[in-house]
């Protein structure tokens, strides 16, 4: 069925790294989540009115909350895939994150409603007419959103979407929920058990977890959070294996949302290279990248001295001493700046989230070692980075 649909309603739909390919996929997410959610609030709203039951009313306005989810997901999509403009250089692909905040949004202001329903009806509870007909409904919901979670998952592995992995996972998780509210008029049909507001405020209690951890997945990117790992292994893979380039440090990746990533990087080769030769080695880096994982990088070229023997053995030392301290430790533009009565040694160092705090015990402890072991006085003058940019 995925296949048949995106035959039928997205043009070149392989061509997955085509920006217009992207917004038309997640627009077919978005109409058939409206078209899907909107017959199930329909039907079970129906069922739930005539049965009284307030854990079905509660699954209909979930259902209803997933089909304003998706008119959002919709216009999402639509404005991510605006093209670049002077006031938004970067494009507009944060969009995206933007429609799941909003929904995550919606799903947490319905849970409070619900909650409130509930509650009265635990204090108040009143009998549910279970009937053939509410079974047959919350059945067929069960089916219809199952295979929707199965649709929006092969639509977000064909074009990395977080935002339909969230929807295939909200879908997901609708699947257990409505299963619960079944079970819940068995019990109260057969069992004569009262359970129906605590379904309806497990049901709410569920919308209001799903709608705190959206929430939270769609805030992190806009806050900058850290680049996928893989992305940034394939970045460094690729950098390391180019002729003339020693080492590298400073990756920086900056995400404007899905397609829209920029990053920054240093690479170290030798002084002694040509540099117009090393500009162009720079400029093929750039525009492989771009073209192999589109990541727009930008390279600083940072000429590194190999051929002095005493700051090769100086740094080779001071490496020693940082490993011993944290494995992780990990320096990069190491200087020497020779003087009358005393040296000072100038470097980098990338450090670890969980060793902040800890940069002068860090500093005292290189010199001091350092010092034990020669007649020359080195003073040591670090400048640490943030390890995630190492």
């Amino acid at each position: 069925m995925t296949n048949l649909l995106l035959r039928l309603f997205v043009k070149n739909a392989e061509d997955v790294s085509d920006s217009r390919v992207r917004a038309a996929i997640g627009s077919l997410s978005g109409w058939v989540g409206i078209a899907c959610n909107l017959l199930l609030c329909l039907g079970k709203g129906i069922v739930g009115m005539l049965t009284g039951s307030v854990s079905i009313t509660a699954d209909a306005l979930n259902n209803l909350s997933d089909a304003s989810g998706s008119i959002v997901t919709l216009i999402g999509f639509r404005v991510a895939d605006k093209p670049a403009d002077e006031h938004h250089p970067y494009g507009h692909a944060r969009a995206e994150y933007l429609s799941g905040l909003a929904v995550a949004a919606l799903i947490l202001v319905i849970g409070v409603e619900l909650v409130k329903t509930s509650v009265e009806k635990i204090l108040h509870p009143s009998p549910v007419e279970f009937s053939a007909v509410a079974a047959l409904v919350l059945v067929a919901s069960i089916a219809v959103k199952l295979w929707m979670c199965l649709f929006n998952r092969n639509l977000s592995k064909r074009i990395g979407s977080t935002a339909l992995e969230a929807t295939a996972a909200d879908s997901r998780n609708d699947c257990v929920t409505t299963t619960a509210v079944l079970l819940a008029a068995v019990i109260e049909r057969f069992l004569n058990l009262r359970v129906d507001g605590f379904i309806g405020l497990g049901v709410a209690a569920f919308i209001l977890y799903s709608g705190w951890n959206l929430a939270r997945d769609t805030i992190s990117p806009l806050l900058g959070e850290t680049a996928d790992p893989e992305l940034r292994q394939k970045i460094v893979d690729y950098i390391a294996q180019q002729p003339k380039v020693l080492g590298y440090h400073d990756l920086m990746v900056h995400d404007y949302g899905p397609g829209q990533r920029f990053a920054s990087i240093h690479v170290e080769m030798d002084h002694r290279e040509d540099p117009l030769e090393c500009h162009e080695l720079i400029d093929d880096m750039e525009r492989e990248c771009l073209q192999s994982h589109n990541v727009h990088l930008v390279i600083h070229y940072d000429p590194v001295i190999t051929d002095d023997p005493t700051l090769t053995s100086l740094k080779e030392q001071v490496t020693g001493l940082l490993q011993a301290q944290d494995s992780r430790l990990r320096l990069h533009d190491f200087r020497l700046v020779q003087g009358k009565r005393h040296s000072n040694l100038v470097f980098d160092v990338a450090l670890p989230a969980d060793l902040r705090g800890q940069e002068d015990t860090i500093q005292r402890a290189v010199e001091q070692a350092l010092n034990k072991s020669s007649d020359i006085v080195y003073h040591v003058v670090i400048t640490f980075d943030n390890a995630a940019f190492a």
